[in-house]
């Protein structure tokens, strides 16, 4: 058998009853076009989000790593109903949410854990959880009056860095105080983290000091990188979080 194929049969799901389909579209009952063919994906970067190998994730869901070794890698495979459901219970998910389904709606939309409690993060802590780049939320006063826009970041040198178009709302920060947010939630458990970093917007103009933004930034702008050539830098000036810890 070559390496990525499906197994004929995986840990107690029946041949035939879970084995892999190819679809690039499905019809739910409300009789709207579900998103699909990019569960692998999901499960995917929902493992990767819990630190879990390949083999951790298949010994969890009781499957075995060659059939989900092929999930992640065949963006049109569609696993079997009692698998995804397997997967989604080791991965701390719901099935709908490895489909797409929730893609529509805000994160939080499950309800508060019995009993839970709001701690504190050290500025150590929150830079761990800014990591290297992500996805964060800047919060200014543009000519239109108070905003916050999600962008694309990146953490070089201790500091948060964006980019966006010269003009833009995003822009705005340069030369003002800011505020910038990055969270994270996990539906499954009903807990989640956020960390809120202050500090005053500067303009990244020097040519040495824009190569390496580019060079070691994580990815462009996922809106484009069309006209986006104006580098944002927050000077912090002061960084907290909280997180929200489940008993």
């Amino acid at each position: 058998m070559s390496e990525g194929a499906p197994q004929a049969t995986h840990s107690g799901i029946p041949s035939g009853t879970d084995s892999p389909r190819e679809y690039s579209g499905t019809t739910s009952g409300a009789g709207t076009t579900a998103v699909t063919g990019d569960v692998g994906r999901r499960i995917a970067a929902r493992r990767e989000e819990l630190g879990l190998s390949q083999e951790d994730a298949a010994v969890r869901a009781g499957v075995a790593v060659g059939y989900l070794r092929y999930l992640e890698r065949r963006p049109t495979a569609a696993p079997g109903a009692s698998a995804l459901i397997r997967l989604a219970d080791a991965l701390g998910t719901s099935v709908a949410a490895l489909h797409g389904g929730d893609v529509e709606l805000p994160p939080g939309i499950g309800r508060a854990a019995a009993h839970s409690e709001l701690v504190e993060l050290d500025p150590e802590e929150c830079r761990a959880r800014l990591s290297t780049h992500g996805v964060g939320r800047i919060a200014l006063d543009t000519p239109e009056g108070l905003a916050v826009l999600p962008v694309n970041y990146s953490v070089v040198d201790g500091s948060v860095s964006f980019r966006t178009a010269p003009g833009s709302a995003p822009a705005t920060a340069v030369g003002a105080r800011v505020a910038f947010e990055v969270d994270h939630i996990d539906e499954a458990l009903s807990q989640g983290w956020s960390v809120l970093v202050r500090g005053r917007g500067r303009a990244v103009t020097g040519a040495d000091a824009v190569r390496r933004l580019d060079a070691l930034a994580h990815s462009r702008p996922w809106a484009g990188d069309v006209e986006r050539d104006l580098w944002v830098r927050v000077d912090e000036e002061g960084i907290s979080g909280r997180r929200i810890a489940v008993r």
